[in-house]
């Protein structure tokens, strides 16, 4: 495997917690989906913040392509668990954010940020003010403007965690298809199983800052609604609880 993005024996702690995360050590290759999941407090969040440079490991490294990550860089998105969308400007002002705040915004990056709407279904929005917009809408919105930079590696925090179930697959089907689109690396946090079969190429189960059991996901790609009633989808889904079941 093209080991892009590498997480070394990371070590964190809290000075309030004591120790939250101990040799976690996992590999994403470019264009992978790697899900974690695991109970409150395991220190999922925590990994996301390290890869993202927002923390400093105590021990162990986050490489990027060889070169370790100290600081945030601009080659990783993070999107959280609200879309903290800015309500005065448009849909396709707040996609194009991230570029505006370091220079001017080209016609390029507007065809850019109105391509990425496009292909989140809401081509007919980008003039339209976020308070007018669904949850699962402003959700697309932050996930456009996540991408708009072109990120090698996206970092999402339970962002659907909100959302009501149907709304919620119907967008895990349309994140799937844009990351495959763009062969964007993800690391994502969720405490839906079947959330991280269905996105996922690999899935770690975090338990006491420890990667507790980690899982292949070989499921056919592209991945359609219709995959979570097929017997290996629910198998993987059986199989993630057995393992979750263990850490009890």
């Amino acid at each position: 495997m093209n080991q892009f993005l590498q997480l070394q024996a990371l070590h964190y702690a809290y000075p309030e917690r004591g120790a939250v995360l101990r040799d976690v050590s996992l590999q994403l290759a470019r264009g992978e989906i790697h899900c974690l999941i695991g109970r409150s407090g395991c220190g999922k969040s925590t990994v996301l913040k390290l890869v993202a440079g927002l923390l400093a490991p105590l021990d162990g490294q986050v490489l990027l392509q060889g070169h370790t990550i100290i600081d945030p860089v601009p080659d990783m998105s993070f999107v959280f668990q609200t879309p903290t969308l800015l309500n005065w400007l448009s849909v396709l002002d707040n996609v194009l954010l991230p570029l505006s705040l370091h220079r001017a915004v080209t016609a390029a990056d507007r065809a850019h940020g109105e391509q990425l709407l496009a292909q989140m279904g809401l081509a007919a929005l980008c003039d339209e003010r976020p308070q007018r917009l669904s949850g699962g809408q402003q959700s697309r919105v932050a996930i456009a403007r996540a991408l708009v930079t072109r990120p090698a590696v996206l970092l999402m925090d339970e962002p659907f965690a909100a959302l009501d179930a149907i709304t919620r697959e119907d967008l895990q089907r349309d994140f799937f298809a844009l990351c495959q689109a763009h062969g964007t690396a993800v690391l994502f946090v969720t405490h839906d199983m079947a959330e991280a079969v269905f996105l996922a190429d690999q899935v770690s189960l975090l338990h006491e800052g420890r990667i507790h059991a980690s899982l292949r996901i070989a499921l056919p790609k592209p991945r359609h609604t219709a995959l979570r009633y097929s017997a290996p989808f629910n198998a993987l889904c059986a199989q993630l609880r057995q393992a979750m079941d263990a850490t009890l």
